[in-house]
């Protein structure tokens, strides 16, 4: 629990605050009303908000926070008296992907050593994730020992894998894991040996060159990748939830009680699809943020799109909702980053799509890659350049984010100055 003044750290992250919030986007009602009432108190002028991606504990979420807010006291002008929020949310980090925030170089050699069995602290991760499936994944395990030849293992590893990641009708992320429309991806549905094959492929890609081999080492590299990125779908609609149900009340919450508070809105990987679900859950009035920043979100660049263009008749779920923040919307992105411009389009295909791997990158590429896409007025820019005041903007980050071992290549690359500065050039936070 944070402190009743906010968790003191020697980097100088203070005050500091978390929220945290389970899976349906149910918030810690304690916490939050230690922030409703710390903000004030504390004569908050500026409150920076960061929303995890990929992390197993709250310990790994804290210290990207801690790592990521930094150098923000010393940036800061007079006048401006700054607080910072961590926004905790049950997400998940397979243990050879590198870790957010830290030197790629160790985790580089974990993940090239990876292989395909559910060792012990995989298998922990997974189950504090997905609970009440411990017999799903038993059964994962025991496919992934054996690596048979024959393909109906290969199929029933791909029905386990759906079981898994499947919700209970009621849940509210149930219908929050598509950003330009309805259906399951295509990974889950489609042929499980070429869905397989084709993750091998891309993963070899990212720096796994051995992943072509025989036929059967290929397949199950790949089924391992299946499980990986069908975890990972599972966590992109639960970012949804938590951002729409969760945060985005609370923020309204913390607009009525503390008059004239500016937010900013900072989120990483699937944290910067839940900060934009927020505003989608924020009542429409609300006009305390000031700015939001995207660090290699990992979601769809047709989020915000007027228009899909390869389907006219849809328009991104989050249509519009730039329009909710008194400022800019600043999606940082970086061709570095392997995770999405290679995996990320193969595992968000949906079902019956009939687009050619050529043509996949363009109808289902993140905005983490290559920026926002089919939005009327949107601007493009470098890192260094001037933000613009309003609207949404595509900031090209490969200048820094570049970093990073496979599979994840630079996406967990963000703890930067360059990328704080960013966050004080969209909200007009001023500088020292």
């Amino acid at each position: 629990m944070a402190r009743r003044r906010g968790r003191r750290d020697h980097d100088g992250v203070e005050p500091y605050w978390e929220l945290a919030f389970d899976a349906d986007g149910d918030v810690d009602t304690v916490r939050r009303e230690e922030l409703l009432s710390g903000v004030e108190r504390e004569h908050v002028t500026d409150l920076l908000v960061f929303a995890h991606g990929w992390n197993n504990d709250k310990d790994d979420a804290r210290k990207l926070c801690r790592r990521f807010f930094a150098p923000c006291a010393r940036l800061a002008g007079a006048g401006v008296r700054l607080g910072y929020v961590g926004v905790l949310w049950p997400a998940i980090r397979f243990p050879d992907e590198p870790v957010p925030g830290a030197d790629p170089s160790a985790s580089a050699v974990a993940a090239a050593a990876g292989g395909p069995d559910l060792d012990p602290v995989t298998r922990r991760v997974l189950d504090r994730a997905f609970p009440g499936h411990g017999e799903t994944l038993d059964r994962i395990a025991e496919l992934l020992d054996e690596r048979s030849e024959v393909a109906s293992r290969v199929y029933e590893f791909g029905r386990q894998v759906r079981e898994l990641v499947s919700l209970r009708e009621t849940s509210p992320a149930r219908h929050l894991g598509e950003d330009t429309g309805p259906g399951e991806p295509a990974m889950l549905t489609d042929d499980a040996v070429q869905v397989c094959e084709l993750l091998a492929a891309a993963r070899a890609d990212t720096g796994r060159p051995e992943l072509l081999g025989n036929l059967r080492e290929r397949v199950w590299d790949g089924a391992y990748e299946l499980l990986r990125q069908g975890s990972y779908y599972a966590m992109k609609r639960r970012a949804g939830a938590v951002g729409q149900l969760g945060l985005g009340p609370a923020i309204g919450l913390l607009a009525a009680d503390v008059s004239g508070i500016r937010v900013h809105l900072i989120g990483h990987s699937f944290g910067a699809r839940l900060v934009s679900y927020a505003l989608r859950g924020m009542p429409a009035d609300v006009r305390a943020v000031k700015g939001v920043t995207l660090l290699q979100g990992a979601f769809s660049h047709y989020a915000f799109a007027g228009r899909v263009p390869h389907d006219p008749s849809r328009r991104g779920a989050l249509y519009g909702m730039q329009r909710r923040v008194d400022g800019p919307l600043v999606s940082c992105h970086s061709r570095h980053d392997d995770a999405l411009g290679r995996l990320y389009p193969l595992a968000s295909k949906p079902a019956g799509d009939s687009t050619t791997f050529l043509g996949l990158w363009e109808r289902w590429g993140a905005i983490g890659y290559n920026g926002i896409r089919s939005v009327a007025g949107a601007k493009r820019v470098e890192l260094g350049q001037k933000v613009p005041a309003k609207g949404c903007v595509s900031l090209d980050a490969a200048a820094v984010v570049r970093r990073g071992g496979p599979p994840a290549g630079a996406h967990s690359d963000i703890c930067h100055e360059e990328l704080a500065r960013v966050v004080f050039a969209a909200g007009r936070i001023a500088l020292a």
